[in-house]
């Protein structure tokens, strides 16, 4: 038997169809186009599985399973999506809606969850138990496994652990908390950080990456600037850095994971941010004599890691 994993985004509605072996066989997706009625957005689920099983040349009698990974908070105890605000939810009845739409069982969780869930089967932590997966993104997403199972907390709202304070009275986030990791680590701070240093030196390198347009900076200016020697550019780097990997050692400190992976764009810089990060973390960390040590890598899965995740949540 096939399991279906969903992506509920915000922007689109990303469908796989999942095999034994965690290949994705099908694949169908369709816009959110959030913000509408709930009732609109399950609809457009169940066609964009439909596209998905049309894809892999499958039906519904080969599902045993489906699971959807979205933004915001799910009670699994109620099957209810209690609240995810980029998508305009609040208390819909998930389980319930989905699996009157396509007869089979359904469950939910939040969408870094199940992309934690897809590395730790088919990506970075395949074969280990305990791994978090990090996504330095708009925000700071995180996802935690413990012993094989997700880590949700009494309120299935646990792990949020872009909203761990790293500066006390620091930048403000919009969580209403100052200080919080994700306004320092997230894509969206690296983005912050590269504008205030070209404002101050207006003869970097990172101007030129940037076309000369402070509005086209992206994660990749600083890193690009710094590669043509540019110094401004070299201590935006180095200061987002470590802004990571104090995050990143609190992870360590707290957890022990066998792995902690760390996804999004940003990471496709590699060993330029890994290094450091993993240099940091070697003199920071509490276990300094433990044979065993949590391994620092790049997520391997990509878009398609809360899809199989999603899909193994029936498991």
């Amino acid at each position: 038997m096939y399991k279906i994993g969903v992506d509920l985004g915000g922007t689109n509605i990303s469908v796989g169809v999942v095999n034994d072996n965690y290949d994705i066989v099908g694949k169908g997706s369709v816009p959110t186009n959030a913000i509408r009625p709930a009732e609109d957005i399950f609809d457009d689920i169940k066609k964009a599985i439909d596209i998905a099983l049309d894809d892999a040349g499958l039906s519904m009698d080969d599902i045993s399973t489906v699971g959807v990974g979205t933004p915001g908070s799910v009670n699994n105890d109620t099957g209810y999506i209690e609240y995810a605000n980029n998508l305009g939810f609040n208390m819909v009845p998930a389980t319930e809606m989905l699996e009157s739409r396509i007869g089979k069982p359904c469950f939910f969780a939040n969408d870094a969850s199940c992309a934690a869930l897809g590395e730790l089967y088919a990506g970075a932590g395949a074969g280990c138990k305990n791994l978090i997966a990090v996504t330095l993104g708009t925000g700071v997403g995180s996802g935690i496994v413990i012993d094989g199972k997700l880590f949700r907390g009494a309120n299935f709202t646990g792990g949020e652990i872009g909203h761990t304070v790293i500066n006390v009275n620091g930048v403000p986030c919009n969580c209403g908390r100052n200080g919080c990791w994700e306004s320092y680590a997230s894509a969206t701070a690296l983005i912050n950080q590269t504008k205030e240093a070209m404002e101050k030196n207006p003869e970097s390198k990172m101007w030129n990456c940037a076309g000369g347009k402070i509005e086209a900076v992206n994660g990749r200016t600083a890193f690009d600037a710094m590669r043509m020697g540019d110094k401004a550019a070299k201590e935006v780097v180095d200061k987002y850095i470590y802004f990571v990997a104090v995050g990143v050692i609190n992870i360590v400190n707290i957890f022990q994971p066998d792995v902690l992976c760390i996804g999004g764009g940003i990471c496709n810089e590699g060993e330029t941010l890994l290094a450091p990060i993993r240099e940091y973390c070697e003199k920071e960390r509490y276990s300094k004599y433990a044979k065993k040590q949590t391994v620092i890598c790049k997520a391997k899965l990509g878009n398609d890691a809360g899809i199989i995740g999603a899909a193994m949540l029936g498991q």
